[in-house]
């Protein structure tokens, strides 16, 4: 029976063969964002039982599984391309990798594999990454490497890039990262690394997180994080939201927990560097403090200090230079 035009139009269009039958739909791909946001609840109950951070387990699975796309990952819920151990009395599978046809862990669910990756990390062999702080995610990532996880000499480096990009460490302080069109890191406006950035500028200037229904997250020279005050609140407000600990910021931002806070006021919610990464040097303008020029470089107060060999309540004057980093001898 000859097939009406039209009916092949519509076959054609659907993708499907009249030699080789009905073809599959393409499958679209996961993003990076829609892993993370399906996974993280997960890699944080990991964190929470075994001391494993948040944002390597969920780094290791996006490099691992190409956001959730890799065959390991599609038919055999393997996240983190385990392979076959003497141990193993699991599912296997076979694919090429360093060597031909390798042995491969399989997974009735990916639950499974997220449980066997935390025990598989709490072996003796990777015994020294659990001496490290839970929110050392550099360190840990170069531990892996250091450990045996991969034999591939970029693997540290291209863990910290994923953890970065992708806001992943907010994780292992207890802060949730929501990812938008308007907010995700990787749509973030890229910005002129040869010009000093300073919080003072507008929002379109920082990268923004969005923290659930909590307030908006900046990072000041895409490193450190900060939150804008909103008129009346207090250190001990800002910590409320963001379930953190007021002592911490308030000492990272050189002040006292129920401090007053203007409307717009720059809160650091980690701390400051040792020094600018872009600026050596900053002129004091009229009634400038040096803790002003702290906050607004994110350098720590007694740093500066030091650096200008001044107490940390000093006055500065006008014009004076006060330097941002150890001055050049």
């Amino acid at each position: 029976m000859r097939t009406a035009p039209f009916i092949i139009a519509i076959l054609a269009t659907i993708g499907v063969s009249a030699q080789h039958g009905f073809a599959q739909a393409p499958v679209k791909e996961e993003t990076p964002e829609e892993y993370i946001t399906q996974w993280k609840e997960v890699a944080k109950k990991k964190m929470q039982e075994h001391g494993i951070p948040a944002s390597i387990t969920l780094a290791q699975g996006l490099l691992e599984s190409r956001n959730g796309n890799s065959p390991l990952a599609t038919e055999g819920n393997n996240h983190f391309g385990i392979k076959c151990t003497s141990d193993w009395n699991g599912g296997t599978m076979y694919q090429d990798d360093e060597r031909k046809n390798e042995c491969f862990r399989k997974y009735r669910d990916a639950a499974q594999c997220f449980e066997d990756h935390s025990n598989f990390l709490m072996r003796p062999r990777y015994a020294s990454l659990f001496e490290l702080k839970p929110t050392d995610y550099k360190g840990w990532a170069h531990g892996l490497k250091k450990c045996g996880y991969a034999t591939d000499p970029h693997y540290p480096a291209k863990l910290i890039d994923l953890i970065e990009r992708y806001q992943l460490d907010n994780f292992d302080k207890g802060i949730d990262v929501a990812y938008s069109s308007k907010s995700s890191p990787t749509e973030a406006p890229a910005r002129d690394r040869s010009k000093p950035h300073k919080p003072k500028k507008s929002d379109d200037d920082a990268d923004v997180v969005t923290i659930g229904s909590g307030p908006q997250v900046f990072e000041f020279e895409g490193r450190i994080k900060y939150v804008k005050a909103k008129q009346g609140e207090t250190i001990i407000d800002i910590a409320a939201k963001l379930e953190q600990m007021p002592g911490w910021i308030a000492g990272w931002n050189d002040m006292a927990k129920d401090s007053k806070l203007e409307e717009g006021q720059i809160v650091y919610i980690q701390p400051k560097r040792n020094k600018s990464k872009t600026t050596e040097f900053h002129l004091a303008e009229q009634g400038e403090t040096l803790w002003g020029v702290s906050q607004r470089y994110g350098v720590k107060l007694k740093k500066l200090a030091q650096y200008n060999s001044l107490g940390i309540a000093d006055p500065i004057s006008t014009g004076q230079k006060v330097w941002l980093r150890k001055p050049r001898k």
